[in-house]
């Protein structure tokens, strides 16, 4: 099953970085895990600062999706791992986009203009405690909690 780690967030606004920094973790770990012949050549890891339409380009092609970026309810701790479905996405029409698209809509608009969507899309969002201050690192409240977040989203890719 060709796989995507998408790790998204702008690298420079503390807390909003947590799904970049997850997912150079993860190609790290998985690098050491499997220095010879990688039984995972088909899972591809990358991090981009991109939102909107612009994803359809990075996803298209893929069978899964492990999609990894920050969000601030309020209502957990930092550090803390919402596990989401693209059906829990529905109910917003503006999640996460300056432009006002949601990830929902451009998944449903890739579909209809034809893109090879991944037909599975698991969504690792994480409480941030900061995603407005421009810092090059996580707080300590999200960056200590990154090690454990890498572990649970490499224990799903094994899974597979």
């Amino acid at each position: 099953m060709k796989t995507l780690v998408l790790g998204i967030g702008n690298p420079i606004l503390s807390d909003d970085s947590v799904g970049m920094r997850v997912a150079i973790e993860i190609e790290n770990r998985l690098r050491k895990k499997y220095p010879e012949q990688n039984p995972l050549l088909q899972v591809k890891v990358k991090e981009v600062s991109i939102e909107g339409f612009s994803i359809l380009d990075e996803i298209a092609g893929y069978d899964r999706l492990i999609l990894i970026d920050s969000i601030k309810t309020g209502n957990r701790r930092p550090g803390d791992v919402y596990k989401l479905s693209i059906k829990d996405l529905s109910f917003t029409s503006h999640l996460s986009s300056s432009h006002g698209v949601d990830f929902a809509t451009v998944i449903e608009l890739g579909e209809k203009l034809g893109y090879k969507i991944p037909q599975i899309i698991e969504i690792y969002a994480i409480e941030v405690e900061d995603n407005t201050t421009f810092a090059e690192e996580c707080t300590q409240k999200v960056r200590i909690k990154i090690p454990k977040i890498v572990d649970k989203i490499i224990e799903a890719i094994d899974g597979m």
